[in-house]
């Protein structure tokens, strides 16, 4: 063998060693960023059952972004963190929720950036929960976009009257308000000056805005912020204070009025 093929080989030699070693170094990245995303959405789906009180074989699912999930552990934050489950029990409230965290500190003691909830009631869902609104006839309740229907009874000369009302669902001050927009009586559609001019003082019962008071059965850092329909379903959206996960007074339910 000849100093030159000798000399030759050596260069492909030290290649094949450093391709060798890429492809070690990139397969334990890879290994290391499957086990940190494996660790970190089986810690976040494990305290997410224990503390939202849900069955063991709940169906959680976590999905944490920003990319590659080792390098914000390292960091000390996950970017975003989204954690969605179907038939939660929020307080008063139970629907399919999603949840959205900005910002989540790895380790205990330290608050998130901050995020958004949202809940979705399906027609059975929403007419649960509004049956904790005095007078209200829950269930009649139906869901047509852009409102909500619901079918009262008003009293003229002692005969009970059908009186057909479409509300807006909204929120003030963390409340969930349900607001009259639309009337009919005997299929035929009335604004609110006809109908106050038939029914008189009777018709304050289905032309002023129900609402309904959740912050006392929440913890302190969800507030309430819209609530819409879409589709089928009615949709509640809620703020979530950053400090909920280390603040015992966010923890702790909130308060009406």
């Amino acid at each position: 063998m000849t100093d030159a093929t000798t000399h030759s080989r050596r260069p492909r030699r030290r290649i094949a060693v450093i391709v060798v070693i890429i492809v070690l170094v990139v397969a334990a990245v890879v290994a290391a960023e499957f086990i940190a995303r494996s660790v970190v959405t089986g810690t976040v789906r494990s305290l997410v059952v224990e503390n939202v009180g849900l069955p063991d074989d709940q169906d959680v699912d976590v999905q944490v972004g920003g990319g590659l999930v080792l390098p914000q552990v390292l960091g000390g934050r996950l970017s975003e963190v989204t954690v969605a489950s179907d038939d939660v029990t929020l307080g008063p409230i139970t629907g399919d929720v999603l949840v959205d965290l900005r910002g989540v500190p790895v380790s205990g003691g330290a608050a998130a950036e901050g995020g958004t909830a949202s809940v979705r009631l399906d027609q059975d869902q929403l007419r649960e929960l509004l049956t904790q609104i005095p007078d209200l006839p829950a269930s009649t309740v139906t869901i047509a976009a852009p409102d909500v229907m619901l079918q009262a009874s008003l009293s003229l000369f002692g005969i009970a009257i059908p009186v057909g009302v479409g509300v807006t669902p909204g929120a003030s001050d963390g409340d969930l308000t349900l607001a009259p927009s639309t009337f009919s009586v005997g299929g035929n559609a009335v604004d609110a000056d006809t109908l106050r001019q038939q029914f008189g003082g009777v018709a304050d019962a289905v032309l002023q805005t129900s609402s309904l008071c959740i912050a006392d059965r929440l913890p302190a850092g969800l507030t309430l912020t819209s609530a819409t329909v879409q589709g089928p379903d009615l949709v509640a959206t809620f703020d979530i204070a950053g400090g909920i996960l280390n603040d015992p007074a966010l923890q702790a339910d909130g308060s009406c009025g």
